[in-house]
């Protein structure tokens, strides 16, 4: 018997789906995962055998097949472990398939059980919003992943748990959204010296859902000057609220349009309706489109990435700033040399936004 669940691989900021096949076939006693899978997701077939031995489940003698589908997409993270040990779970008869078929999972496992929190469940929500699917992750995670009002979040203390939910003999409550909190990392973004441009496009990608695509950003050498400076740099957390509150607005903004969740979704007259720019911000963006040939998906491309910087910065509507600096993410870098010390690199990367709102104001 083969048993499917679906979890999510991370390409950048982007949640995508992925089969769990597991396979219990007779055989040499084995247990391989297959699917072009990095070392943490290797390592999970331990701690899998601990989480269901701590259950008093005992692997048969048999070969055990894990083949996470598609094959040539990298996989990486421990939050594979759930959806391989449900799916384990299935292939022995212990769980229905057509319970798991609803629901997408997510989680990474303790040896005595627990699922302990991971990173992505915001976005994976949305993925299993889109798809149609329930989304099952740790219950420190649930708070987060619950903001999607899209689709029905279960946060579970523990494999245990799970099984209980998937088999109807305790159901779990649907989370709330709540206060993020966030597991604490030895990695932030205050300790990145330089590369100011960078950080933002990473909250602006964090906090629409968009890609390379849609924001194109030069990353030149830092200064060795500034390797010697204090960070001054937002901290990762401060940089996490905006986005949580971004999201927040969107998912208010699209609640009654399903097939868009983000505003890297908005297509057509949704995205006109809601990221079509001020009068002024519409002058620059047809002078820009003009003066650096956007194409027609390029120039929705700014539109979107607008609508998002307006979202970061509160605003209801989308203006020229937000245009400019949207802009500035779609067009040839001009940033400053490798020799130039941090506050000039800074002031540059400020800069940027501005040129391209004075755009208009010269000649070709």
């Amino acid at each position: 018997m083969v048993a499917v669940t679906y979890t999510v691989a991370f390409h950048g900021v982007e949640a995508r789906p992925v089969e769990v096949q597991c396979a219990v076939a007779p055989g040499l006693p084995s247990f391989q995962i297959v699917g072009l899978a990095n070392k943490a997701v290797s390592e999970a077939r331990e701690r899998v055998r601990a989480a269901l031995d701590a259950l008093s489940i005992a692997l048969p003698s048999k070969r055990i097949t894990v083949n996470l589908s598609p094959a040539d997409m990298p996989k990486e993270g421990s939050h594979f472990d759930l959806p391989i040990a449900v799916a384990l779970l299935s292939a022995l008869g212990m769980i229905p398939q057509e319970e798991i078929g609803a629901c997408l999972l997510m989680g990474e496992l303790a040896l005595g059980g627990d699922l302990v929190q991971v990173a992505g469940c915001l976005p994976a929500a949305l993925t299993a919003a889109s798809d149609g699917r329930s989304l099952i992750c740790p219950k420190a995670s649930g708070a987060e992943a619950a903001w999607v009002e899209a689709t029905a979040v279960i946060a579970a203390p523990s494999l245990a748990a799970v099984l209980h939910h998937l088999t109807g003999q305790n159901l779990l409550e649907p989370a709330q959204p709540g206060e993020v909190t966030i597991r604490q990392s030895a990695k932030d973004l205050s300790d990145v010296k330089g590369q100011e441009r960078a950080k933002r496009a990473l909250e602006i990608a964090a906090a629409g859902r968009h890609h390379r695509f849609d924001l194109r950003v030069d990353v030149p050498p830092v200064a060795y000057s500034d390797l010697e400076l204090p960070c001054d740099s937002e901290p990762s957390a401060d940089v996490a609220q905006r986005i949580a509150a971004a999201r927040r607005r969107q998912a208010e903004r699209y609640a009654e349009s399903p097939q868009c969740v983000v505003n890297a979704d908005a297509e057509g007259s949704l995205l006109q309706k809601h990221a079509t720019p001020d009068a002024e911000g519409q002058a620059l963006l047809l002078e820009i489109a003009e003066r650096f040939g956007l194409t027609a998906r390029g120039y929705h491309r700014v539109m979107r990435v607008a609508r998002t910087i307006a979202d970061l910065a509160d605003s209801l509507g989308v203006e020229r700033a937000h245009i400019a600096e949207a802009a500035s993410f779609r067009l040839p870098p001009a940033g400053p040399s490798r020799s130039q010390p941090r506050n000039s690199r800074k002031a540059a990367a400020a800069a940027q936004p501005e040129k391209m709102a004075m755009a208009s104001d010269s000649s070709p």
